[in-house]
């Protein structure tokens, strides 16, 4: 049996309560367009440390954190949970205009008029003057769509261990 001495000296650990909620990497990650694939690959890990690290009660170095600040282009303490607080109207502005852009870029992919075209691309250089960082945000992914030669050298770019090729 447990006394309450022991129970004391660890908090949290023989109670019932549940672990408080630490960060909200899911949150804004989801918020600001990326999925955990591309964000494991912005952050040079596998999807998994992603999806770990993402869990409500992880507690992550202040490192891991400034990492993932980098990535999603936030402020640190949107990643923090404060009680009540929501994200922060920067970075709710900034996630909407990145949805915004990527079906706009979407739409300039897909369609076949020239006028269409031509007023996906006005609205692309609008997004711009609004956000000039969104040059970077390509279209929506869609199932089965084929890689770009800009995905392929990336692919290329990443190292394979030298051990893997003399299995």
């Amino acid at each position: 049996m447990i006394d309450e001495e022991q129970a004391d000296a660890a908090p949290g650990k023989f109670s019932a309560e549940p672990a408080p909620q630490l960060q909200r990497l899911a949150e804004v990650r989801q918020q600001q367009g990326f999925s955990q694939h591309n964000m494991a690959r912005r952050l040079g890990v596998e999807r998994s440390v992603v999806s770990q690290q993402e869990e409500a009660t992880a507690d992550l170095p202040l490192s891991e954190l400034y990492r993932w600040q980098k990535v999603l282009k936030v402020p640190v303490a949107d990643l923090l949970v404060d009680s009540n607080a929501s994200l922060s109207t920067p970075v709710m502005e900034r996630a909407r205009l990145v949805k915004l852009m990527k079906t706009t870029m979407s739409i300039r992919e897909k369609v076949q008029g020239k006028s269409l075209r031509g007023m996906a691309t006005m609205l692309v250089d609008q997004l711009l003057e609004i956000m000039p960082e969104l040059h970077d945000v390509a279209a929506w992914q869609t199932v089965g769509q084929r890689r770009t030669l800009d995905d392929l050298g990336r692919i290329v770019d990443r190292q394979i261990p030298g051990d893997l090729l003399r299995r």
